[in-house]
């Protein structure tokens, strides 16, 4: 009973053979159409096919909705990604609510009309074809991309795997630096997949989000009535870590108490939970990561010495986008097909000039901000092509072309020589910033001399 070019496969389940033969006829010219009388034959025809689309009668006896609703929970808890739109008589809401709820499609109330019917059944076939290709698109990026969500062809980027390479197979205390945004707990996630210990648990912890009193029950854990509130004991996560790997982020904003704490743990492999007596001991691979200069706070005497050399053994440094720009595209291309499938949407691409208008941005907020921007054009565009009508207005006030759009001569004019210095004054102010204070790093930066540059910091007095 099937048609010779087939679209989809449907299947029809009902028990009046006169009804269900008038309903297939009128789907042969597009689907494949498999017929069964009851659930028994349901069942068989989902073993032996990849259906599609499964249209079930549901009458209104309360026997016929336990049986559908039956059918469709083993449908949505196995491996099948069949839809299901239940054909029923009974008009009572609640029915159709359960079955929605149960994972149908849509609900159709009888009499069939094929006219009526045909469009609902093609659109869940669309629905899941996309829905299919997403699926095997997220699969295939993630297959091919052994450093799970880093991505880049850019030199810093290779640097940076080989790090990871190197470091993964050890046990060695890793130190992650890098700014806001560039993906530090993808390095640390990267280091432990590709670690012995992939196996176990990755536990992470941002050191920034909770108050003192709490992040310290959130890493050493509580006895019961340790404090009030404490009403059962808790393990912390340092102990959900034992055997995995332990990521704490922005370390460098723990109290000198916690500080102190870590330190003997790291010290002595065990760790006592607030309210205990009784050690626990542990084995976890550390590794930390901050956006501060921890040798500052050392020298400030606002993060112990001790503590600083016991996590800075191999460190790793996460280079910021601007750093990457050659991997601009590639990250793009990324995100533009993570978040059609997300939304189940259907592929798109990004026009010349969009991607150019994403090249010129410089990024502060990193990927982060990359990938954000992405999402919301995703979202904005109807079409297929993602033009810069749908970028975000950021981008856009940015990096337009027009260089009317970005300057609007004053009424009274201005003096040019005293913007130029001041632009190049502040070019000049941040790429110090950037190397430390370093002239040689800010000259390389500026992609100039060092004699020029000792020249300049004179002219501006810097």
């Amino acid at each position: 009973m099937a048609s010779p070019i087939s679209q989809g496969k449907l299947a029809i389940v009902m028990d009046d053979a006169k009804e269900r033969r008038t309903i297939a006829q009128s789907f042969l010219d597009e689907f494949e159409v498999f017929e069964a009388a009851n659930h028994d034959e349901a069942h068989k025809i989902l073993q032996d096919q990849s259906i599609d689309v499964l249209l079930l009668e549901l009458r209104s006896e309360p026997a016929s909705l336990r049986a559908c609703l039956t059918l469709q929970g083993e449908i949505r808890e196995s491996e099948l990604d069949t839809l299901v739109i239940p054909l029923s008589d009974d008009r009572r809401k609640a029915s159709a609510l359960k079955a929605m709820d149960a994972g149908a499609y849509d609900f159709f109330l009888k009499p069939v009309d094929a006219d009526v019917l045909r469009p609902i059944v093609v659109r869940a076939l669309e629905k899941l074809r996309t829905d299919r290709e997403n699926r095997l698109l997220r699969d295939e990026l993630h297959r091919k991309n052994a450093f799970g969500d880093l991505l880049g062809v850019s030199q810093p980027m290779q640097t940076l795997f080989d790090s990871i390479r190197r470091v993964a197979q050890s046990g060695s205390t890793v130190s992650i630096r890098g700014e806001s945004g560039t993906g530090k707990e993808l390095v640390a996630r990267s280091i432990h997949q590709n670690s012995p210990r992939r196996d176990r648990a990755f536990i992470s912890v941002n050191c920034a989000a909770l108050p003192e009193t709490l992040m310290e029950a959130e890493l050493f854990g509580f006895e019961k009535g340790a404090f009030t509130g404490a009403l059962v004991t808790k393990e912390g996560r340092m102990e959900l870590a034992h055997r995995g790997t332990l990521f704490l982020d922005e370390i460098g904003t723990l109290t000198p108490a916690l500080q102190s704490k870590l330190l003997r743990v790291l010290e002595e492999h065990s760790v006592v939970r607030l309210g205990g007596k009784r050690p626990v001991k542990l084995d976890f691979r550390l590794i930390t990561a901050t956006n501060e200069d921890l040798e500052t706070l050392v020298r400030k005497g606002q993060f112990r010495e001790d503590l600083y050399y016991r996590i800075h053994v191999f460190p790793l440094y996460v280079p910021p986008l601007r750093e990457r720009t050659e991997d601009i595209p590639l990250l793009i291309d990324y995100f533009v097909q993570v978040h059609c499938a997300t939304n189940r949407l259907p592929p798109k691409q990004v026009a010349n000039d969009a991607m150019s208008a994403f090249e010129r941005y410089p990024w502060p907020g990193n990927v982060r901000e990359l990938e954000n921007a992405v999402q919301r054009s995703v979202l904005m565009t109807d079409e297929n092509v993602i033009t810069l009508r749908s970028l975000p207005k950021e981008v856009l006030d940015a990096t337009a072309s027009d260089s009317r759009g970005r300057f609007k001569m004053p009424a009274k004019g201005i003096r040019l020589a005293e913007e130029v210095a001041a632009f190049e004054k502040r070019w000049i102010e941040a790429a110090l910033a950037d190397a430390g204070g370093v002239k040689a790093q800010a000259a390389k930066r500026l992609g100039i001399g060092k004699d020029q540059m000792k020249y300049l910091c004179r002219k501006h007095n810097l």
